[in-house]
């Protein structure tokens, strides 16, 4: 792509159709370029959280491994379901979801090239929004979204509803998105992301746009607290906000998580919550 050919980024409303229609068709064009780059860190059939690092075989924020065995779990904005193959791995039964063909395509490909592999015989995918779910109530019993989804949609609340919906009472649904303190700070992993430029409350969305002014690419900001009340909003019981540290093993960087800026301020936050009973 030459350079008169790049997006424009802006600061600029825009409605959940806009959103998804923007994003849907970015995730089908970067796939194999995001999975080229972190596929060796996201691996085959890890269930990472975030760019620090946090494992959930070590966090345990689903529950216990050795509890995971038969459950139905979600996972929402699965990209290549790497997280949906970690927990096939340990007994339960995935469903893999995800707006982008392409990054689904990667599912079917990742699990072709792993010879021996038994979790795609036990792994559905499925091709949907994550704001219109595709079954019945009480579906599952546990749901989960590692950066997700959520950070993509204009109305949160509504697929926080949804994946409520799908639940049975009493199930957990744990996502985990980019910190909201870090909107406040420029995306680079070097010394010129630790000053604050812009406000942390400004809450217009971040868009890439071509140059009739469609956007490409949309990413929306909500405060810590709006976080919170979306998640009650929904129907959620908050049980535990997890601010994973970066780890000394770490020493990459992705985007503008780095091991220096993750020192100092948290990159990703992560929201254990329970539906209603």
């Amino acid at each position: 792509m030459n350079q008169e050919d790049e997006p424009e980024a802006t600061r600029r409303v825009t409605s959940d159709t806009e959103s998804s229609r923007a994003n849907r068709g970015w995730w089908d064009r970067n796939a194999d370029e995001y999975q080229s780059e972190h596929g060796a860190f996201l691996g085959d059939d890890r269930f990472v959280w975030g760019p620090e690092g946090l494992d959930e075989a070590d966090a345990a924020l689903l529950g216990p491994a050795s509890e995971l065995k038969g459950r139905r779990i979600l996972e929402i904005g699965a990209g290549a379901a790497q997280c949906s193959r970690w927990l096939a791995a340990q007994g339960a039964r995935p469903v893999a979801l995800d707006l982008s063909h392409r990054q689904l395509q990667h599912a079917l490909r990742i699990a072709g090239d792993v010879p021996g592999d038994g979790s795609v015989d036990v792994l559905e995918l499925i091709e949907a929004d994550a704001g219109a779910l595709p079954f019945r109530d009480g579906s599952f019993d546990l749901a989960c979204s590692a950066y997700g989804a959520i950070p993509f949609v204009a109305d949160p609340v509504r697929v926080l509803s949804e994946v409520r919906r799908v639940l049975r009472p009493g199930g957990r649904f744990v996502f985990s998105v980019t910190h909201p303190v870090r909107w406040a700070f420029p995306d680079e992993p070097g010394p010129e992301g630790l000053s604050v430029a812009a406000s942390y409350f400004d809450r217009v969305p971040y868009v890439e746009q071509d140059e009739t002014g469609a956007a490409v690419y949309v990413e929306h900001h909500r405060t810590l607290g709006d976080r919170v009340r979306d998640v009650v909003a929904a129907g959620f019981r908050l049980t535990d906000l997890v601010e994973p540290e970066w780890p000394e093993w770490n020493t990459q960087e992705w985007g503008g998580w780095s091991p220096l800026r993750g020192h100092l301020i948290p990159g990703t936050a992560i929201f254990v919550c329970e539906a209603g009973r």
